[in-house]
């Protein structure tokens, strides 16, 4: 979200103003191409843990007060779940007695869509039976029998021979050995269609009684009317014990799941039935002990919870959601900051004090307008480029994701060298000019046109075309008429994904979407 207020700071601006820094080209030349921002994906990013900018959600999850994390693509969900999984583990482990187990890989393992035509197979109730298995199965896997704790679980055999009885019961016996996601979640299809009720109707007096795992247990029935939720019946027992270990070993153990968002089909009846169905898990396995953490798409969330079909008792599930992922000016500027940084032989050349930069937001500035220029366009109602920056890159809804802000920023650094080739021997008073920057931002606002509006939004997209070569503003009556038949569903799914900002009755196309979609500045 953009920012308002740093520049009222007279001082902060007329010292960054005045700085008048001054480079030989050929410097620049040098150092430019050394220069790492790392990766805006998250699993590609290198930087992450040395440049981790830490969010109020970021506190929020460190400190258990939030188990559903939402947020738009590229705002820093999967960014934060690597660093819950990958370098937090120990210190929560020493500090939090917190055991992380996590399920789906980090870096977006596409093997659930292996899995596609079983999946679609399966109803919403049997997905929890699913969702029930799987979190069995990571805490069974990368807690009880995981090296790391054993420790930790010397004295807990008692407790450990009735969860693995809990779960024999349950028909989810011990998984063998090491396995890959492939092999797990065959596991679990397999374990699921070993619990596939028998029905067994007494006509006389039309009850219905259903028989999980395929015969009667000796010591429990379940009697249900038919379309009622059933969930294997062994779960609760099954929580328990967990729950028991955990005490008795003090430790609380986090479930969490990242990239819900690339688990399946985007915007389908698939994707809906199982994700509901995890939501619904949540609500069966949640305790003081037990946590499940969700880090999950807003947009997604909106999708499954809103579907006219109901959900019971939500705000079980979202009594603990985060509030959105959304990144401020200030935030920005320090991620930009951070990055750069880690560059050496920049750090020599600006002679950046590190200290400094650690203790003070002003001098973190100071070092941005170092490297760039105070404007993207002179004049003295143009806001400085930090602004310029973060009001281009934000979306219809005003979210401004890293994502974005890194990649306009590599692609005005790679213009910026193009630039300098054509005078080496000149001098700059920036690294990267304004010139390149407006660059960056039109090779971002093509990008986003293509690998998120058309590949992401298909079902969307037969309506955004309309929006290309038009106009940058619309009147709704205007929208009514290009849009058709359901005009107002249409308006809303697409103020929703951020193509359209909503202001009354006017529609505006974003900077961020303007050169993508080839609009020009006018009213219709």
């Amino acid at each position: 979200m953009v920012e308002k207020g740093w520049e009222n700071n007279k001082d902060i601006f007329n010292k960054i103003s005045t700085l008048n820094m001054t480079y030989k080209n050929i410097d620049l030349i040098k150092i430019l191409p050394t220069i790492n921002l790392g990766d805006g994906v998250a699993e590609q990013d290198e930087l992450l843990q040395v440049a981790k900018i830490e969010t109020s959600v970021f506190s929020d999850l460190l400190k258990d007060r939030v188990d559903l994390i939402p947020g738009t693509k590229g705002s820093g969900k999967s960014a934060l779940y690597r660093i819950f999984v990958e370098f937090l583990p120990k210190l929560l482990l020493e500090h939090n007695k917190v055991v992380i187990a996590h399920g789906i890989d980090s870096h977006g393992d596409p093997i659930f869509h292996a899995y596609q035509k079983e999946f679609e197979k399966l109803t919403e109730d049997e997905f929890v039976d699913f969702w029930c298995i799987y979190f069995v199965s990571l805490a069974h896997e990368q807690f009880i029998k995981n090296k790391a704790y054993e420790k930790y679980l010397e004295n807990c055999k008692d407790e450990i021979k009735t969860f693995r009885e809990a779960c024999e019961k349950a028909k989810i016996p011990e998984i063998q050995g090491k396995k890959t996601l492939k092999e797990i979640l065959s596991w679990c299809l397999n374990a699921l269609k070993e619990m596939r009720p028998a029905l067994a109707y007494k006509l006389d007096t039309n009850e219905v009684k259903l028989t999980l795992f395929g015969s009667e247990s000796n010591d429990k029935k379940i009697e249900e009317k038919e379309g009622v939720s059933i969930l294997p019946i062994y779960v609760a027992d099954i929580k328990i014990a967990l729950e028991k270990i955990l005490k008795k070993s003090n430790l609380n153990i986090w479930l969490m799941v990242d990239r819900l968002d690339e688990v399946f089909p985007r915007r389908s009846e698939l994707e809906k039935r199982a994700l509901r169905g995890l939501l619904k898990t949540t609500r069966f396995f949640t305790s003081p002990e037990i946590r499940i953490k969700l880090f999950v798409r807003d947009d997604i969330l909106s999708n499954i919870v809103n579907t006219g079909q109901g959900f019971t008792a939500i705000d079980h599930v979202t009594s603990r959601q985060a509030d959105t992922l959304r990144w401020e000016e200030n935030q920005i500027l320090d991620l930009v900051v951070k990055r750069l940084v880690t560059n050496d032989t920049l750090c020599d050349y600006l002679k950046v004090d590190m200290d400094k930069l650690a203790a003070s937001a002003e001098y973190r500035r100071e070092v941005f307008y170092m490297v760039f220029p105070s404007n993207v366009y002179k004049g003295k109602k143009q806001s400085n480029t930090m602004r310029w920056i973060c009001t281009h890159t934000a979306d219809g809804n005003n979210v401004v994701t890293p994502r974005d802000i890194i990649y306009l920023i590599k692609k005005a650094i790679q213009r910026q060298q193009d630039l300098l080739k054509t005078d080496e021997n000149g001098m700059s008073t920036s690294f990267i000019s304004p010139q390149a920057i407006t660059y960056g931002h039109e090779e971002l606002s093509k990008y986003k046109r293509t690998s998120i509006l058309e590949a992401e939004f298909p079902h969307l997209w037969i309506y955004i075309k309309k929006l290309v070569n038009g106009k940058t503003e619309y009147q709704e009556k205007t929208l009514a008429t290009l849009f058709g038949k359901n005009w107002e569903e249409i308006l809303s799914d697409l103020v929703s994904v951020g193509v359209l900002s909503k202001n009354k009755n006017e529609y505006k196309v974003p900077f961020l979407y303007r050169e993508g979609l080839d609009v020009t500045q006018g009213s219709l």
